[in-house]
């Protein structure tokens, strides 16, 4: 059995950098008191197939706290003298200070018609914008962009002068969201993604929506993830996107939104609407309860980064401007810390469509072109065999882990969106693509642990 040989904890603050050690077994007498609690050492497990120590921090590479920075890396005799079981991933800057911008307590009806709604936004914008407040409402041109599953948005071009127009969108967040978006977490992160360069810009904010940027550039179909250039461009962002330090708590949420989600979703009931409730009783809790739990125990054995994950990334949240070969990820709303091979794998399901013809999902060929841009983007054809298999395989656990999270997300819509779609529909071809895959899935990453415990 391989040992670990030691723990370095680098602790760096300002000009002055002092070395701490912590040995497998060892008592705490080498680590100071502020260090140690963000430490938690919870036994082995592996990285790229290595047997680790594994680690639980504020963190996967770095541990923020104030203007302390905690490096970590791990050493282990079996892989030579001082060899890295993986790389630290560099943190973005902070953004410089979170600015502060327009808020109001309006709150627009997303159900009205358009030619009803405008009068509101107009009132809206003027009080968030008083530059405007003197204009006629006939410079304010108002078009709906997307009316998607969950929110509406909205394109306003300003005509403020003969010379001068502004472009904005509104997005307003579709009724009863907040039982499945955390939008506070979500305004935490837009800041310093936009301070990083990602997504639009956020201008203002009221009750049930915010006002950002627009930006110039068409949303991708379905089809063009599969395109071998934008899938290298993505997979190159979204590294980027992985790296962006938010300063919040790291601990990944995917399972706790996945628990909160299936509380919800067991208790529902649709007492005016009999054929939805005839429906719903035929579901298994205790069936998915069981599936949840076997999964989370598979996947915690991959020890899959923790990074921020952008949670949602179907081809309508990605951007691209042609003639500037431009590529943008928006919409935050779902983002989190969380695990990447959720990330990935989640972003692969996309690729299904709007048609959700899982018979889209990239091949292994198809994978591992996006996996080498991911983890060497400078020069993707260095990356090791090694690593893109054991990528390969992160990925294609979690990509179940994504279907769970949008069946039962899928479930609580039913319930509260007054959106025309068919949520209970969507939860059964979520759920049953879960079904359908685990056995291969849950296959796939048993063969891979077993060749990496008797190496």
């Amino acid at each position: 059995m391989q040992k670990i040989d030691r723990l370095w904890v680098e602790l760096s603050k300002e000009s002055t950098q002092s070395n701490f050690s912590y040995s497998e077994g060892q008592t705490r007498k080498n680590l100071p008191d502020s260090v140690f609690p963000l430490l938690l050492i919870s036994g082995i497990g592996r990285v790229a197939g290595v047997r680790c120590l594994r680690i639980q921090a504020a963190h996967f590479s770095t541990v923020r706290t104030n203007n302390t920075l905690l490096s970590l890396s791990l050493t282990n005799s079996a892989m030579g003298a001082e060899g890295r079981i993986w790389d630290p991933v560099s943190a973005m800057e902070e953004a410089p200070g979170v600015p502060s911008v327009p808020s109001s307590p309006v709150s627009i009806d997303i159900s009205l018609p358009l030619h009803q709604m405008k009068p509101h936004i107009l009132h809206l914008l003027k009080e968030l914008f008083p530059k405007w407040s003197s204009l006629d409402s006939s410079c304010f041109t108002i078009e709906k962009v997307s009316g998607g599953i969950t929110n509406l948005l909205l394109k306003v071009c300003v005509q403020e002068d003969s010379l001068n127009e502004s472009v904005i969108t509104v997005r307003l967040y579709g009724p009863n969201t907040d039982l499945v978006i955390d939008r506070k977490r979500e305004l935490q992160a837009l800041p310093h993604l936009s301070a990083a360069g990602f997504g639009a810009k956020l201008l203002g904010v009221f009750s049930n929506g915010m006002v950002q940027s627009f930006i110039d550039a068409r949303t991708l179909e379905p089809s063009d993830m599969r395109n071998p250039k934008i899938a290298s461009e993505i997979a190159k962002e979204l590294r980027r996107f992985h790296q962006v330090d938010i300063p919040t708590s790291k601990e990944p949420q995917l399972w706790n939104d996945i628990f909160r989600f299936l509380k919800e979703a067991e208790k529902l009931k649709f007492d005016d609407d009999d054929e939805k409730q005839s429906i719903y009783e035929k579901i298994s809790f205790i069936e998915i309860h069981k599936q949840v739990n076997e999964l989370k125990d598979l996947t915690s054995l991959l020890n899959s980064p923790t990074v921020f994950a952008h949670n949602d990334l179907l081809s309508g949240n990605v951007m691209l401007n042609d003639s500037q070969g431009k590529l943008y990820f928006i919409d935050f709303e779902y983002g989190s810390y969380s695990y990447r091979g959720h990330d990935i794998g989640n972003h692969f399901n996309e690729y299904a469509g709007f048609d959700c013809d899982y018979n889209l999902y990239p091949n292994k060929e198809a994978q591992y072109h996006f996996f080498r841009n991911y983890l060497k983007p400078d020069n993707p054809q260095v990356v090791p065999e090694s690593e893109l298999e054991a990528l390969y395989v992160e990925t294609n656990t979690f990509r179940l882990t994504s279907h769970i999270y949008w069946a039962l997300w899928a479930l609580i819509q039913a319930k509260v969106s007054t959106i025309e779609f068919d949520y209970l529909g969507y939860f059964f071809l979520r759920y049953n693509e879960y079904k359908k895959q685990k056995e291969s899935c849950f296959s796939l990453a048993k063969s891979f642990l077993a060749v990496s415990d008797s190496a």
